[in-house]
Formats: C-alpha cells, structure tokens, sequence
C-alpha cells in the first residue's frame, strides 16, 4: 500500500502543474454548484481527463516514460489523446467561465482584436488538425525526441505542447451542440478524424516496422525493462498505431451518434411545426347558437 501510494507521488514536483489542475478542478466545481449540474458521465470525464493528465505529469508515470521509449508513448496516448479527448467530451469551458469573477467574465467576453483573431485561428478546423498531427510527428522525429529526452526545458515543452495543442482540436471534434451554435457540422468532424487518423498509422507503421535503433537516447538514460530496443520501439510504434487510431475512430462513432440525433431532432420539430400549421388551417366551428 505504502509502495502504491509513492507511485502516486510527484516524481519531479512542479507547483505550476499543481496549481493548474487544482485551479480547474475548483473553477468546475463551483460553475457545477452555481449552474445546472452537467451530467454524470460528464463529471466523471473531466475529473478523469484532468486526472489522467496530473499523473502523467506528476507521478512516477514521467520517470518511467524517460527509460522506456514504449512508456514514454503510453505517457504521450495520455496527454496527447485519452486526456483532452475527455476533457473535450465533458464541455467545461461554460461552467468554468462562470464561476471566474465577474470582472473576469467581462474581460472574455468583451472583444479583444488579438485575442479574437488568435481564437480564430486556434479554432479553424484545418489549423487545429495541421495542430493535432505536427503535435505528434515532430517529437518523435528522431533527432528531436533525442534532445527533447535530455532537456528538462525541452521536455517539459514538449509534454505541455501536446496537451494544449490537441484540445482546441478534441473540442472541435466533440462540441456537444449543433451548427450553427457549433462552429461544424458532424459530417466536417468525420473528415477531420480521417485526416489525422492516415498520418498516425503511418507513423506508428514507420517506428513499429523499423529494423534498427530510432532512438538510441533510452540506452544513455537506462532501460529499466530487460528487452531488446527494438522490443521497446516496436511496442511504442504499435501504441501510436493501434489505440491511437482506435480513438479516433470512437470520437468518429460519438460524432455519427451525434449527427443521427440531431436529425431526428429537426425531424421531429419539423413535423411539430406541420402539426401547429394544420391546425391553425382549419376552418373554425359554428358558433353555438
């Protein structure tokens, strides 16, 4: 017990990291006590994501991912996917926002023509896909992820990059309301998961089928693992390939979900709508005499 509790342990504690994730768990608990509560399955998603990616960036998860390029990939399927994918999926920007002080929710919501045009282009569909997939090819190019590993500087960008990079991408993708509330429709949403999903076989395909060391940086740090390195490159090339595409193809599946209620939504208000029509063409009985 004591040995599980130290695993949970910041490793290389980062008070920024804390303040973070403690800050945003604060902000949704207070917007969910002053506002209708979210559902269930909402709640439970944006304490798991932030969860998620509290502990691999604090616990022993981060020492670990620097002695074994396959935990180091698991660590990334973390911060680069799992986590803001649920973040995204809980839809906390409304509840967080209001339980800031007013003062605060007057300045985001009055216009800024930086901010504003920053927003724009953070939260166009193919900027925020072009995001998504330099997000994942440039730090495992080769000679990157070699200095990355050995630059605390480097690598805590690197770590922090993913997760704030692929969020504007997963809440594109997972904006629980409709156009023209939504910036897309589902049908846009599918094409950009398809987009992403063809370079992140490629990649996996690339370091998993790979006959020789990509990333010779783990024998300086020390695998912890008795197996080969291309064993551990090829594990992390499978992790980039299977359950990342795997979850691209679920957020595929959330937006089909989505897409087939709305339809039946507008279907069914369009047949409401008829209902009223009728009724008000109908002639008027005689009055009682």
């Amino acid at each position: 017990m004591l040995d599980a509790l130290d695993a949970l342990l910041p490793w290389d504690f980062s008070p920024f990291v804390l303040a973070v994730t403690a800050g945003a768990a604060v902000l949704y608990v207070r917007g969910a006590r002053a506002a209708v509560a979210p559902p269930s399955g909402r709640r439970f998603a944006f304490f798991a994501g932030l969860a998620l990616i509290y502990c691999a960036l604090q616990t022993r998860w981060d020492y670990f991912a620097s002695h074994m390029f396959f935990v180091h990939r698991l660590q990334h399927f973390a911060l680069h996917d799992v986590g803001p994918f649920l973040l995204a999926f809980s839809a906390p920007w409304a509840l967080m926002a209001s339980a800031l002080p007013r003062s605060a929710q007057d300045w985001l919501g009055a216009p800024h023509p930086v901010l504003g045009r920053l927003r724009r282009i953070v939260f166009d569909p193919w900027t925020a896909t072009a995001l998504f997939v330099a997000s994942l090819c440039f730090w495992v190019w080769p000679s990157v992820h070699f200095y990355a590993m050995l630059s605390t500087r480097i690598y805590d960008t690197m770590n922090w990059s993913v997760v704030l990079l692929d969020l504007p991408f997963w809440w594109l993708i997972l904006d629980p309301r409709a156009p023209p509330e939504a910036r897309l429709g589902q049908g846009t949403r599918i094409l950009m998961l398809s987009l992403v999903m063809i370079p992140m076989i490629l990649v996996g395909a690339i370091i998993g089928l790979a006959r020789h060391d990509l990333y010779p940086v783990y024998d300086i740090c020390g695998r912890f693992l008795p197996i080969s390195a291309l064993t551990d490159q090829q594990i992390g090339g499978l992790i980039i390939w299977i359950p990342g595409s795997l979850l691209t193809v679920f957020g595929a599946l959330v937006c089909l979900r989505r897409a087939l209620h709305q339809s039946h939504a507008k279907e069914l208000l369009r047949v409401q709508r008829l209902a009223l029509a009728g009724r008000a063409a109908e002639p008027m009985s005689e009055p009682l005499r």
